[in-house]
C-alpha cells in the first residue's frame, strides 16, 4: 500500500477544500505565469505598504533579541494596548495568527456536533467551513440586495433554535460593505435577549475602513458583552495582511477557553508581527484617513462604472472594500446559468478575475475588490465592459486568454 492510498480524509474535511477565492487568485497566477495578461480583482488585499514605522519598529525587535516563543495569549504589550484602547482588562484579549485563527479557535472551543450557527448570507466564505471543520452546522439566512445584505430581528429570531451556539455578524461586511446601524444592532440585540443560551461573534476587521458611521456591538449594547466575542486585526486598516496579527475581546472564561485551543495549535503568533502590531496601534493614524479617502474615491468608480453597464445593479458600500453587484440580468444576456460560469467566462476570455457570489453564500452577484490601483480598477471594467458587449460564445470555442496559454 502506497502512501497516498494509505491516506484518507476525516469525515470532519471531507468536503472541505481550499476557499473559492484562493483558487480563482491561484488561477489568475497560473494563467498569468503562462503568459496570459491577467488582471486580478479578486482579493481582499489592500495595495498600499505597510507604514514604515511599522516595519521599523519590527527591524528593532529583531535588533533587540525579541525572537523567542511570546507568550501563547499574546505578548504583555500588545494586548495591554489592546485592552485600553476597548475599555478592557487584559484578561479578556487573546492574541492569534490572523483573525481567522480567533475564528477557528472560538468554534473548536465551543461547538459540539450538532450545534448551530447562525450566520447571514453573503458571508466571508471561510465562516462556513470553519463552523463545519469544528463540527457544527451552519445555518444561512439569505440576506438579499434589497434588504441591504443585513438582517433582520424577525429573521434572526426564526433561525435561532435550542441548539444555536453563536450569530456570527460582519460589520463592515465582506463581501458587501454593509454595516449595522446602532439602531439595527440593539434590534439584533433585543432578539438575542431573548435567546440567553446564544453568543454572538462580530467580525469587526474592517472597522477603521468605515465611509458612513460605524459603531462596535461590545459599545452600543455593552449589557451582552458577557456573551460576546469581537474580533479584528491589522492586517486590512494597516495593509499588514502577511504579518498576521489578529485578536479576540470577549470575557475571561471565552478567552481562556480560546487560548487553550490556541496553545495546542500553534502557541503565540510572531512575537516580531506583535511587536510591529503595537506600533502600528499606538504610531501615527492619520494615514488611516488617508487612504480611506482614496479608497473612497475608487468605490465611487467603480460603483458609477458599475452601474452603467447593462444588467448590473450594484448597490453602494458603507465600508470595507468590496463592491457585490447583482449580475443577474448580465448572465441571462450571456446566456450563463450561474454567477460561477459568468466569472470563469469572463476570466477564460477577457482574463479578469472576480469572484462568483456562490462563494460568499448568495448566488446571481460576483465580488470585486477595489483595493487596487485606479489604473488596475479601470483596465478591469473595461474588460468586464467589452466582456458584456460582445454576443454569447459559440459552445467549444476557444477562448483568447485560452489561446495564449496553450
Amino acid at each position: 500500500m502506497t502512501a497516498s492510498q494509505a491516506f484518507r480524509r476525516s469525515a470532519r474535511i471531507a468536503s472541505l477544500e481550499i476557499s473559492e477565492i484562493v483558487q480563482i487568485t491561484e488561477r489568475a497566477a497560473s494563467l498569468r505565469a503562462e503568459g496570459a495578461d491577467i488582471v486580478a480583482l479578486s482579493t481582499g488585499e489592500p495595495d498600499f505598504p505597510t507604514p514604515p514605522h511599522v516595519v521599523e519598529a519590527a527591524h528593532q525587535a529583531a535588533l533587540a533579541g525579541r525572537t523567542k516563543y511570546p507568550a501563547t495569549l499574546g505578548t504583555p504589550e500588545l494586548r495591554d494596548l489592546i485592552a485600553s484602547q476597548n475599555g478592557v482588562g487584559r484578561a479578556n484579549v487573546i492574541v492569534s495568527t490572523g483573525a481567522k485563527q480567533v475564528l477557528a479557535n472560538a468554534m473548536l472551543a465551543s461547538l459540539d456536533p450538532g450545534d448551530e450557527v447562525v450566520m447571514p448570507a453573503p458571508y466571508w466564505t471561510s465562516y462556513s467551513d470553519i463552523v463545519a471543520l469544528a463540527g457544527g452546522n451552519p445555518v444561512v439566512v439569505p440576506c438579499t440586495m434589497e434588504a441591504g445584505f443585513r438582517i433582520t430581528p424577525e429573521r434572526l429570531d426564526a433561525a435561532i433554535t435550542p441548539r444555536t451556539r453563536w450569530v456570527m455578524l460582519n460589520s463592515p461586511s465582506n463581501p458587501t460593505g454593509a454595516i449595522y446601524s446602532r439602531d439595527e444592532l440593539r434590534a439584533l440585540a433585543g432578539v438575542l435577549k431573548r435567546h440567553p443560551h446564544v453568543m454572538v461573534l462580530v467580525d469587526e476587521i474592517y472597522d477603521h475602513l468605515s465611509f458612513t458611521d460605524f459603531a462596535s456591538m461590545r459599545e452600543v449594547v455593552p449589557e451582552l458583552s458577557d456573551r460576546m466575542l469581537i474580533v479584528n486585526g491589522v492586517s486590512k486598516a494597516y495593509a499588514m495582511t502577511g504579518w498576521r496579527i489578529g485578536w479576540g475581546i470577549g470575557p475571561t472564561d471565552m478567552i481562556a477557553a480560546l487560548g487553550a485551543v490556541q496553545g495546542q495549535i500553534t502557541s503565540g503568533a510572531s512575537s516580531i508581527s506583535q511587536a510591529a502590531a503595537v506600533a502600528a496601534l499606538s504610531g501615527p493614524q492619520e494615514l488611516l484617513a488617508e487612504r480611506l479617502a482614496i479608497l473612497r474615491d475608487r468605490r465611487d468608480l467603480v460603483v458609477s462604472r458599475l452601474n452603467a453597464m447593462p444588467g448590473i445593479t450594484c448597490p453602494v458600500p458603507d465600508g470595507a472594500f468590496y463592491v457585490f453587484p447583482d449580475v443577474t440580468g448580465a448572465m441571462a444576456a450571456k446566456g450563463l446559468a450561474t454567477c460561477a460560469e459568468f466569472c470563469t467566462s469572463l476570466l477564460e476570455t477577457q482574463g479578469l478575475a472576480l469572484v462568483p457570489g456562490r462563494a460568499f453564500g448568495l448566488p446571481g452577484h460576483l465580488r470585486l475588490s477595489f483595493a487596487y490601483s485606479q489604473a488596475n480598477l479601470e483596465a478591469g471594467l473595461d474588460r468586464l465592459e467589452r466582456f458584456l458587449s460582445r454576443p454569447p460564445e459559440p459552445a467549444g470555442e476557444e477562448s483568447p486568454v485560452a489561446e495564449s496559454c496553450s
